[in-house]
């Protein structure tokens, strides 16, 4: 596996693999979770050009994930971190979040900020895997605050959500 920046021809690809793994919601009764549009192309654009989007491909050059996010609040907030079902369980994810780790330390952010669903077995229960833990109310900072009113706005309260962090 290939960890780099995307190059803007492949920020298409990036949103149809934000729809392929979407899908895996729908069996949870998540479908509003799989039916939601994916990422615009200069949403993605903005964090590539920034610096802070990443994929993971494989040998042959064929994308497979991607993960982009930015500092909230003096940490890396990952805004989204995705593995299309094709690729999953390959330790693809938790390469991009290593890739996204690394990041951190080279901006001196204290660590790794992201907010998922609480109950989803590829959510939060993954991510503590991996060293996050879930924040309590009185912990959230207020950019983290403004991204779980964006999300509740948007209509993802409708699932438990927990916010989580990891130190760099």
């Amino acid at each position: 596996m290939i960890l780099r920046s995307p190059t803007p021809a492949e920020l298409p690809r990036l949103q149809d693999i934000e729809t392929a793994a979407g899908e895996v919601f729908r069996p949870l009764g998540m479908a509003a979770i799989a039916d939601d549009e994916p990422p615009a192309v200069a949403e993605l654009e903005r964090y590539r050009a920034a610096g802070h989007a990443w994929v993971a491909a494989e040998d042959d050059g064929t994308v497979v994930a991607y993960l982009v996010g930015e500092e909230v609040d003096g940490a890396f907030h990952i805004e989204q971190v995705t593995v299309h079902p094709d690729a999953a369980r390959r330790g693809v994810g938790r390469a991009l979040i290593a890739c996204a780790a690394d990041c951190a330390r080279d901006q001196d952010l204290a660590g790794l900020t992201l907010t998922t669903f609480a109950d989803v077995p590829w959510n939060a229960p993954y991510y503590e895997r991996l060293g996050f833990r879930r924040l309590a109310e009185a912990e959230l900072t207020p950019g983290l605050r403004a991204v779980r009113a964006a999300e509740a706005a948007h209509g993802l309260d409708r699932w438990p959500r927990v916010c989580m962090r990891r130190d760099a």
